[in-house]
């Protein structure tokens, strides 16, 4: 039976840097993991280059947390981004910056941040068990006392529970940490799908019309069913052979998957192909590039988008791709421009949590210390990351939080 100062449950980006911020702090550390290898998730995201944080500052990264972002302000005041960006740079890793703030390594591999994690927590003397399953927490009194693994009792004063979500579970999060948390008296919110594909059954959908078609930096809003607007978000997208993938569909899935769960069979999105321009703006540059034009609309239109899409957009605003521009009436121009700005389409679903990037929903925060990440029902429990009910968008944020609540609860664990 070892006894240990702080145990740490979960190798993944929030477990990882709590354990390098406990053992900073003087403790004595176990870090488990039930895979052979640490980092298995953190390794695929951003494509496999590991969106390692995002350079906005503390503000606006929060705003792009839209599952209780505001829960972390006392957290990104002890550890931030640019905490973040220089604990790499002073472990040897450069990074670059891209569009929307988004940092990569320079190497554009996730093997370079996991490798300088796992490297750090070696050199620190942090004990790492790979391969080793905790099955039950131990509680007495209302305090946490250790762990008990398939094969034997782990002491310590403190627990980390840092088993991410239920996102990809093939990575090893498989809900673990929502059992753990519920035997220590925690409620757990509805677990939902973000950062998910968005699935839809529209005749085009089905036939393939577009699939393929990449769109850049567009508008893609989500109306109730009132017709309000509950989200919009202008990034790229991308249609696909069930529906719509990309960023700018990413970010609408969980506004989607809330509507869903209050029984609406399907819900809007509105596609806008050109945010910059007002649909007044955009009528007329098209007017002028048809006036006394005697070519195809096909052809007059080829420069503002993909003749595939142009097409479908045309025909569904009633006009023929082939007849002359010059012939286009008044009716023509405002019904394709209508069609290019506020394109309807009906979403029936996501993809579920376990093909999801990010789950939505977790322990609930009324429970938790925001300034410390422990518990507030048994002394010594600390909770980080994808466990509790935070979730952000794609582009640094949801990994931003995992290092920042890991920080933060490592810190604190050590009594």
């Amino acid at each position: 039976m070892d006894n240990f100062d702080v145990i740490v449950v979960g190798a993944g980006p929030s477990g990882m840097m709590a354990a390098i911020s406990a053992t900073q702090s003087g403790a004595k550390v176990a870090l488990i993991d039930k895979n052979k290898k640490v980092g298995k998730k953190l390794l695929m995201t951003g494509g496999g280059r590991c969106n390692v944080t995002n350079s906005k500052p503390v503000e606006e990264i929060l705003q792009n947390v839209p599952g209780n972002g505001r829960f972390l302000y006392s957290a990104f005041d002890q550890f931030s981004n640019l905490d973040i960006i220089q604990f790499f740079k002073k472990n040897g890793v450069q990074l670059k910056e891209e569009d929307h703030g988004r940092l990569f390594p320079v190497t554009d591999k996730s093997q370079t941040i996991v490798e300088t994690l796992f490297n750090k927590i070696l050199s620190l003397g942090v004990k790492y068990l790979p391969n080793t399953s905790v099955i039950e927490m131990l509680i007495d009194e209302g305090q946490v006392i250790g762990v008990q693994t398939k094969t034997e009792k782990i002491l310590a004063s403190s627990v980390i529970l840092s088993t991410g979500g239920k996102a990809y579970p093939s990575t090893g999060s498989t809900g673990d940490g929502y059992t753990f948390a519920k035997s220590a008296g925690h409620t757990i919110t509805e677990l939902y799908p973000t950062e998910s594909p968005l699935i839809s059954h529209e005749k085009f959908i089905l036939d393939k019309t577009l699939q393929g078609i990449s769109l850049r930096d567009v508008k893609l809003s989500v109306v109730n069913a009132k017709g309000k607007k509950l989200a919009q978000h202008q990034l790229d997208m991308l249609f696909t052979h069930f529906g719509l993938s990309g960023p700018a569909a990413l970010r609408c899935s969980s506004f989607i998957n809330k509507e869903l769960a209050k029984g609406e069979k399907s819900v809007r999105v509105l596609l806008d192909i050109f945010p910059e321009k007002s649909e007044n703006d955009l009528k007329k540059f098209l007017t002028g590039l048809s006036k006394n034009n005697a070519k195809s609309v096909k052809n007059v239109f080829s420069e503002i988008l993909q003749e595939r899409i142009l097409i479908f957009m045309l025909e569904q605003a009633g006009i023929n791709p082939a007849q002359p521009a010059k012939q286009l009436s008044e009716k023509d121009f405002d019904s394709f421009v209508k069609k290019i700005k506020n394109f309807e389409i009906r979403i029936d679903s996501t993809f579920p949590i376990e093909k999801s990037f990010v789950t939505g929903g977790g322990v609930n925060l009324k429970e938790i210390n925001p300034k410390t990440m422990e518990s507030k029902l048994i002394r010594g429990l600390f909770m980080t990351g994808e466990l509790l009910d935070i979730n952000g968008y794609t582009g640094g944020y949801n990994v931003t939080c995992a290092f920042v609540t890991g920080f933060v609860a490592g810190k604190h664990a050590v009594a």
